[in-house]
């Protein structure tokens, strides 16, 4: 997936990511005080096992790449990183109406996450402009290589806007492996169940060091996407799909 590195222009006035506009900075106490909040309920019902802590960059930019086998990952890995990660969300969680529509824009504002509009042709390009500008700020980013959340539990191939990214933001990835947040909340249940997960942050890649001279932009990125996927699945244990 190829993508501009700045944006053509600002978000127009009806765009949902303008909602999320400046979260860190405009509301940086209001976010505190939410990821403490929601640390206590998560150690407290989820008990989270996580390893690794020291393989995050305390700064500049860096990539969280995890895989995806509930909606509970995009909660919990922002809860136990020592940085603030910026995630994509989709767009429905920002334009919702009513007191419900309310709250959940709210929630997700203050947690700095990314709108996506999934039905938009153009989606795919604009995420990655959007993720990209989170680095070039220095700022510490999360994404599901594989794309969307896994139905099988499987691993699945990756997709190679990870390795786009840490090239054009020259940022650090941070292979991370998730476990059981698919009991908390298993595929068609609305209500979380109390589970423990575990959270794993495996050793950083350099992507320029993942690069030898010569290779063809492609082919680089699907290297680096493939080793990125190798360590995932090395962390997890997930049997990898076909």
């Amino acid at each position: 997936m190829a993508a501009r590195g700045h944006r053509r222009g600002a978000p127009s006035a009806n765009d949902p990511r303008r909602a999320c506009e400046g979260p860190v900075h405009n509301g940086a106490m209001t976010y505190r005080v939410l990821k403490l909040l929601l640390s206590l309920l998560a150690y407290a019902f989820l008990r989270p096992q996580v390893t690794g802590l020291r393989n995050i960059p305390r700064t500049g930019p860096v990539i969280l790449a995890s895989n995806h086998i509930s909606f509970v990952d995009s909660l919990i890995i922002p809860i136990v990183a020592p940085r603030h990660v910026t995630f994509l969300a989709k767009a429905e969680y920002f334009t919702g109406t009513g007191i419900k529509g309310r709250v959940s824009r709210w929630f997700f504002t203050t947690l700095g996450h990314i709108p996506v509009q999934r039905d938009d042709p153009r989606a795919g390009q604009r995420s990655l402009e959007d993720a990209l500008e989170v680095l070039n700020r220095g700022g510490a980013f999360g994404i599901y290589p594989e794309g969307t959340r896994s139905r099988d539990g499987k691993l699945h191939k990756g997709h190679t806007g990870v390795a786009w990214l840490a090239l054009a933001g020259h940022a650090t990835v941070v292979p991370v492996a998730v476990r059981g947040t698919d009991k908390v909340q298993p595929v068609g249940k609305r209500l979380p169940r109390i589970h423990r997960v575990q959270v794993s942050f495996g050793a950083p890649i350099d992507p320029s060091r993942q690069i030898t001279t010569g290779t063809k932009p492609a082919q680089a990125r699907r290297e680096l996407t493939d080793e990125v996927m190798t360590r995932i699945h090395a962390m997890s244990g997930q049997a990898l799909a076909d």
